[in-house]
C-alpha cells in the first residue's frame, strides 16, 4: 500500500470525489465530521492538519485526517470538537496501523470518538462509550404538533404547553431550520460562551480559531457537508439556536444555546425537537446527539452507537510519555462522568466556579 500526505484544504477535485465516494459506500462514514470539508475547515485554521491518502493498485482507497503537533504527537482532526472520527475507506480495505503512523510522521494518534467499525485501531481502544442517535422518519404533510405526538408522546403534552405559553408571552412561535443571517450565528456563540462560563466549563469560543472555524463552516454548502444554523423565534425575539453540520443523511447536533432569561420554557428541548422534525423533512435519516450523558439525550434517542477512545501508537519514547500524561487525566474524567454520585458534586463545583467568574467575585478573570 502506498500512502501520500496532503494538506486537507489543497486536495484535488479527483481526491475529493474519491473521498465522497468512500463516504457514500458505507453508512458508518456518512457523518459530516468525516467529510473532507470539515478537515479542510480545520486545516484553514490549524497549521498541523493533514490527510493521509491510502492507495491500492494506483487508486485512492482511504482517507485519514489528523493533526500533527509537537514531536510527532497526532490527534484526530478537530479533537475536542469532532463527534465522529475514523479512517474513511472503501469496503474491504484494511491497513497496518504502525505503518500508517510512520508514514504520517506520528508516534501516537489520540482519538475520542472513533467509529466502531475501525478494526485495525481496535487494540488501541481504551474504552467505548454510548453516542445517542435519533432515527428520523420520512417527513409528511402533517403539522409539527402531530409529528411530536407521534414521535414523542411522553414529551408532546409538556413541550407543546410550554411553546404555547412562550408564544402568548412573547409573540408567535416561528422556527427556521436553515437561517442564513450571520448575526444570529454570533448571537449563538455569545450565548454559548456565557453558558460555558456560567457552568465552569472551558469556553471554546474564547479561542479565536474556533470562532473562525465556525464562521467558515457556516458558509460551506456542499452535498456531503453543509453548515446549518437553526433558530427558534418568539415574535421577533430569538429564543434558542443551534449550529451543526449535516451530510445528505446525517445531521450532527453540535452547538446549542438559548436565551438564559427564557430557560423555564425549556428552549433547548424545543430546539432539538424542532430540528428533528425539520431534518426528517429534509431527507436526513439520523440525528447524531454526540457522546455524553444528558437527560435530554435519553428523552430523544431511539438507539445508541458506540464510539472509541484511546491512543494508537508505534514504539517510540514520545508515544510512551504521551500516554503516561494523558491516560490518567482521561481515566479520571471518565470515572467522574460514569458515576452520578461523583458527577453531580463535580457539576455543582463547576457551577460554583462559574458563578464566581460571571459575578466578578474572587477568582473571576481580569477583563
Amino acid at each position: 500500500m502506498r500512502i501520500t500526505i496532503h494538506r486537507p484544504e489543497e486536495l484535488s477535485t479527483s481526491l475529493l470525489r474519491d473521498w465522497h465516494g468512500a463516504m457514500d459506500q458505507s453508512p458508518d462514514y456518512a457523518n459530516p465530521f468525516l467529510a473532507p470539508e470539515f478537515a479542510a475547515g480545520v486545516g484553514r485554521h490549524r497549521g498541523g492538519a493533514r490527510v493521509a491518502v491510502l492507495h491500492e493498485g494506483g487508486e485512492p482507497v482511504g482517507f485519514f485526517a489528523y493533526e500533527r503537533t509537537t514531536f510527532g504527537v497526532g490527534r484526530a482532526i478537530g479533537l475536542g470538537l469532532s463527534d465522529c472520527q475514523g479512517l474513511v475507506h472503501r469496503p474491504g480495505v484494511t491497513w497496518d496501523t504502525e505503518e500508517l503512523l510512520r508514514a504520517c510522521g506520528l508516534s501516537v494518534f489520540e482519538f475520542d470518538h472513533l467509529v466502531e467499525e475501525q478494526k485495525p485501531f481496535g487494540r488501541y481502544v481504551t474504552g467505548t462509550f454510548a453516542s445517542p442517535v435519533v432515527d428520523l422518519k420520512d417527513g409528511d404533510d402533517g403539522s409539527y404538533a402531530e409529528w411530536l405526538r407521534g414521535a414523542y408522546p411522553g414529551l408532546a403534552k409538556t413541550t407543546l404547553k410550554k411553546e404555547r405559553r412562550l408564544g402568548r408571552d412573547l409573540g408567535e412561535m416561528r422556527f427556521v431550520f436553515d437561517e442564513r443571517d450571520p448575526r444570529m450565528l454570533h448571537t449563538l456563540m455569545q450565548w454559548k460562551s456565557a453558558q460555558y462560563r456560567r457552568t465552569g466549563r472551558m469556553d471554546r469560543f474564547s479561542r479565536p480559531w474556533i470562532v473562525d472555524l465556525v464562521d467558515h463552516l457556516f458558509q460551506v454548502r456542499e452535498e456531503h457537508f453543509t453548515g446549518v444554523l437553526s433558530v427558534v423565534y418568539a415574535g421577533d425575539r430569538p429564543v434558542a439556536a443551534h449550529f451543526g453540520p449535516r451530510s445528505r443523511t446525517v445531521f450532527a447536533a453540535w452547538f446549542t444555546a438559548y436565551d438564559p432569561e427564557l430557560r423555564y420554557y425549556s428552549p433547548g428541548l424545543i430546539m432539538h425537537l424542532r430540528m428533528a422534525e425539520a431534518a426528517g423533512r429534509q431527507g436526513v435519516r439520523l440525528m447524531d446527539l454526540g457522546r455524553g450523558d444528558k437527560e435530554y439525550k435519553d428523552w430523544l434517542k431511539t438507539r445508541e452507537l458506540r464510539v472509541g477512545e484511546g491512543f494508537a501508537t508505534r514504539p517510540h519514547p514520545v508515544a510512551a510519555a504521551h500516554r503516561l500524561w494523558r491516560r490518567p487525566v482521561r481515566g479520571l474524567r471518565n470515572t467522574v462522568l460514569a458515576h452520578p454520585t461523583l458527577r453531580e458534586p463535580a457539576d455543582r463545583l463547576l457551577k460554583m466556579v462559574g458563578t464566581l467568574r460571571t459575578s466578578g467575585g474572587a477568582g473571576a478573570p481580569a477583563r
